[in-house]
């Protein structure tokens, strides 16, 4: 059972650490993972194309972005949703400051 809590304390603190050897999406603002990455912590609304002519949006706090992957903090149950970056066609980035506050250097608690 301890096992279990330690691996799941684990995953619940990872931070992933940016330097010269991580990929060029990650670490260049010209793409479109690394120019997310400074916006962690920002509330946004991203809109997703689904199928050919369906659009549907998502409103949250950015808590991480991978390569392929950003995590928002949802209003409605404080759930973490995983979201394709290929199917994201806009984003609306508030601009009246960052919120909530990173405690122990973890960007998964706002």
């Amino acid at each position: 059972m301890a096992n279990s809590e330690e691996t799941q304390t684990t995953k619940d603190t990872r931070q992933v650490d940016i330097n010269q050897n991580s990929p060029e999406i990650l670490r260049n603002p010209i793409y479109t993972p690394a120019f997310l990455r400074e916006q962690i912590g920002r509330l946004m609304r991203v809109e997703f194309l689904i199928g050919t002519n369906n659009m549907v949006d998502r409103i949250g706090i950015l808590a991480d972005v991978g390569a392929s992957y950003i995590l928002l903090r949802s209003f409605e149950n404080d759930s973490l949703v995983y979201c394709d970056i290929y199917s994201i066609k806009f984003i609306t980035i508030s601009t009246t400051g960052i919120y909530g506050s990173v405690q122990n250097n973890n960007p998964y608690y706002y």
